[in-house]
This record gives structure tokens, sequence and C-alpha cells, in this order.
């Protein structure tokens, strides 16, 4: 068995590993029925090794999934250890405290075999177009509201679907034919993976991938550790408001770095809450680490060993690190706050390499009605805020982060629901003011066209003023955000019936500014008037 690699061997290996996730993540891509998965890209693929740590990940899979998928297959392996797997098992689960944080993030894996030992694990996340229970919502009280869960299971036993798994989902969602497509569009790509590594074993001669992981995975923890080593020893500590519920939601972090390991503890955060925003451990540990890194050393293959310097602490029973039955169905607007809030912290170390706030989390409309036949109709639109400003230039315009799904295009929406969409366009004067402006928000106004009302929820967040993205080194502070129906504010964490000829307008926050405003270039300010991007009233 082959033990050691020599620098072109490794990076042989490496780069087919990444066309093999790349590849599978193509496949989905375009055997996918949902707009989300489609046109959104709200899904990842993953090889995992035999031990359920990450090797490699698709090159644009959203940052979550990349850390939580390995975990999900680790439980997994505590359901199921590797003696009760056969080739052709794929294991599924939805479970919030074992996958993503919320139903709708179905994630699947299947086991490799080679010669009869079990060497690696193909694995994928992707947001279903619904999960049945109340269309997603900050206004659910409890998990049980939230849809149909699924617990870890087998749902392909040796290539065959079960078929009262198969029966189960169809029942218990809206749009069963997108639901069971998108599935099988990750099962479609699992099986490339298991094909794409298998062919690659053979063809180097390898009877294992646990020398070629450890490799790999020391190799990403050594660099990510010297990164570490430049930052100074310190403790770093940060807190921000959301605007919450009721009451705004107070996150509180303390980083404590120490030589080549960084320590996040999230004590003195407010607690979990009775309503749909809470997040589980997981997606804690995944922002917070995808924060981390993208500081420090973007460029470092992500992978297990990548993480391994970092560890996360949060109170159990707090906002971010719930437990059962809390519901989670919009997690994103607690748990997008991560990143910016990490930021913070570093920027008290090292504040020419962070950002000012985003004006994230990522917003999104939600629908589910009938059409004029009948049947149901379900769906989910993205849409981005303006991305922060840096030391060295001006935060672009409506781009996500953390998150990076895409927004769909107009015509797929009109063509798949009952909206018109009358523009989308660039918010003027939402960007935060500085020597480096802000990114803007963006405008969208829907119509409800159809003969029928439809129920609509909102991802929407930054509403408020003291939520708005805050400027960094003198910068200031991007535009809140606003959700409007028919010309009036509306409370966005509420479900709302959008009655025919009714219209939502969104206005989605802009990014904070870096550096004092006095000292933007002149020219750079001149090129902002003319482009617009400078009128309109920015509260």
């Amino acid at each position: 068995m082959r033990t050691t690699f020599d620098a072109v061997t490794l990076e042989l290996l490496w780069t087919r590993l990444i066309s093999v996730v790349d590849e599978a993540a193509a496949a989905l891509l375009r055997t996918s029925f949902s707009t989300i998965v489609r046109e959104s890209h709200d899904f990842a693929c993953v090889l995992a090794d035999a031990r359920g740590h990450s090797l490699v990940q698709a090159t644009d899979g959203v940052p979550s999934f990349l850390c939580t998928v390995p975990r999900t297959i680790r439980h997994f392996l505590d359901e199921y250890p590797p003696e009760t797997l056969a080739p052709g098992d794929i294991l599924a689960t939805n479970d919030i405290w074992m996958g993503t944080g919320h139903l709708p993030d179905i994630t699947v894996a299947k086991p490799i075999f080679l010669h009869g030992r079990l060497v690696g694990f193909a694995g994928s996340a992707a947001h279903a177009p619904d999960i049945g229970g109340r269309i997603r919502t900050a206004e659910s009280r409890e998990v049980f509201e939230e849809g149909l869960q699924i617990p870890p299971m087998k749902v392909m036993r040796a290539g065959v679907l079960d078929d009262t798994f198969a029966r189960f989902l169809r029942k218990n969602t809206r749009v069963p034919d997108q639901v069971m497509g998108d599935l099988f569009a990750q099962f479609t790509a699992l099986d490339l993976m298991e094909r794409r590594l298998l062919a690659l074993m053979a063809e180097h001669g390898l009877d294992s991938i646990e020398a070629l992981a450890d490799e790999i995975q020391g190799r990403s923890e050594r660099a990510t550790r010297a990164a570490i080593r430049q930052v100074p020893d310190g403790l770093y500590r940060a807190e921000v408001l959301t605007d919450g519920l009721a009451e705004p939601i107070r996150l509180v972090v303390a980083l404590r770095k120490e030589g080549d390991a960084i320590h996040a503890d999230y004590a003195g955060t407010d607690p979990q809450v009775p309503r749909g925003i809470n997040v589980c451990f997981s997606y804690t540990f995944a922002y917070t680490a995808f924060a981390l890194k993208a500081a420090l050393c973007p460029e470092v293959p992500n992978n297990e060993g990548a993480f391994r310097p970092i560890t996360v602490d949060a109170p159990l029973g707090c906002i971010l690190n719930s437990t059962p039955p809390a519901a989670g169905a919009n997690r994103a607007l607690t748990g997008h706050f991560l990143p910016p809030l990490i930021l913070s912290a570093l920027a008290q170390a090292i504040p020419r390499k962070v950002i000012a706030g985003v004006g994230s989390p990522l917003w999104s409309l939600n629908y589910a009605g009938t059409r004029d036949d009948g049947s149901s109709v379900a769906d989910h639109f993205f849409m981005n805020g303006g991305y922060g400003a840096s030391a060295e230039r001006d935060g672009p315009n409506v781009l996500s982060w953390p998150s990076n799904v895409s927004a769909a295009p107009i015509e797929m929406i009109e063509q798949n629901s009952g909206f018109r969409v009358h523009h989308r366009r660039l918010r003027s004067g939402s960007g935060g003011r500085g020597a480096h402006r802000g990114g803007t928000g963006q405008e969208w106004l829907f119509e409800n066209r159809s003969a029928r009302p439809v129920a609509i929820t909102f991802m929407a967040e930054r509403t408020k003023l003291e939520a708005a993205a805050p400027g960094l080194a003198g910068g200031e502070a991007g535009a809140p955000g606003a959700v409007l129906i028919d010309g009036v504010l509306v409370d966005p964490k509420r479900q709302h019936i959008l009655e025919p000829g009714s219209r939502v307008a969104l206005r989605t926050p802009g990014g904070g500014g870096f550096g004092p405003p006095a000292a933007r270039d002149a020219a750079a300010e001149a090129t902002d008037r003319e482009d617009g991007l400078l009128e309109g009233d920015a509260a």
C-alpha cells in the first residue's frame, strides 16, 4: 500500500480529486429539477475518507455545507457502522442537529467500496424546494411544524430505492416531482464520485485513500497553522445585535488566539427562542471556521485538516447551539451574522485583512399556493445585499456573503410562478460611505398575477437601524433593508397572504464603508454620482 507521495504525483492526484467533485457538482446541477438548485446553486458535493473526514469539496459548494456534510457522514457511521454497509447503499437525513440546521436541506452519502473494503464516502447536501409543514418561516415554534423529518436511514439498499421512503416523501411535500427529481440528481452525483474515485485508485494502484487523505489533510493543517501564527496572540471580543423578534438578539464572541490555534467562544450569547431562527452547533462551527479561513488563508484547500486548528464553544441551549425541539427553518437569519462577527473581532488584530459589515443575512422570498388547475406550487427566490468595503477597495454591489447562492433569473421566476417582476435594480444610496464605499443593495418589485392568493414568507434581516451593516475604521453603516406589501412596511418574520394584484417590494441592505468618508477619492465620488449610486434616501 502506498504511504508516501512525491510532489508531482500528489499534485496530479489532488487536481484529479478536484475534477471528480466538480464534475459531480455539474452533473447534479444539470439533472436537478428545482430553481433553488438549478439556478441558485444551493448545494454541495464532498468526498470524504472512510472515517468521514473531508478530503475534497466541489469548488462552488455552499460554505456551510462543506463543513456539515462530513459531520453528517460521521453521524451516519454512528448509526450504520462499516460492517452494516454494502455497495449501492445510500444514506440520507435532514435531521437539524445531524445536518445543516434546517429541514429543507437533505444530506445524502454513499459508501465507496473496493475489494469489499470501505474506502471512502461520496456526500452531498442540497436544499429541497419543499419539505412539507409550514412554508419556511421564522414563526414556527418547534421543529415539528417545519416539515417532514428524515432520520438517518438507508434510502437505497444495494442500488434499490426504498419505496416506502419515496412514498412518504412524495406524500409530505407540495411539489413531489421536484423534490424527488433533485434527490435523484444528488444520487447521480454520488454515483459519479464513486466511479471516478475508483477509476483514479485503479490508475494509480491505490487500494486505500487513507494515506492520501492523511497527506492532503496534514498539508492543509500545517498551512492553516502557519497562517494563524501571523496573527498576534490575544483575546479579541465582538458582539452584534440582530433584528431579532420583539427584541433584538445579542450574539457575542471571544476569539482567543494562541500560537497556531484559534478558539471561538460564544458565551454570553442570548438563549434559543421559540421561533425558527435558532442555529444548531454544526452550522455555528461551519460559519465560524469559514470566516476565519477566508480572512487568514483562503488559498488553503478546504478539508478536515484546514479546520483542525479551529475550535468552537457555544453554551448548550443558546441560540447558536440549540437543543430539540427548537425550530430552525430560518437559522440563516442568525447564523449569517457569525462571519461578520468573527471579522469584527479579527479587525482588532488585522484591520487591513478584513471587510466591513455585509448586507446579509441572505434575503429570500418563499411562497406556496395552488395553480389554476388545482396543483400545488412552491418555490424560493434568493436576493443579495451589498458587500462590505475593505482597506483596498469598495464593496461589490449585490454580492452574497457568507453564502454564495445565486439569484434566480427573472425569466425563470416568471415562468415557474404566478409572479411578475416589475423591476430588479440597484438600490441607490444604500452603500455605507467611507474612503471605500460599501456595496449597494437591490430593490425588487413582485406582483401576484395569478387568480389565487399565495402564502409568502421572507428571509430578511438588518431591517432596523441598530442592526445595519457596520462600517469599519471610520466608515459609515450601510442602509437597513425593508419589506413592503402594497406600499406598507410589514414584519418580515411573519407569514403573509398576497392577494391577486398585490405587490411585494424588497429592499436589501447595503454594506458598510471602510475608512473616513472625507478620505474618499474625488474621482471615485464623482463616478458614484454619475452611476446613480449616491441618489435617493439611504434610510
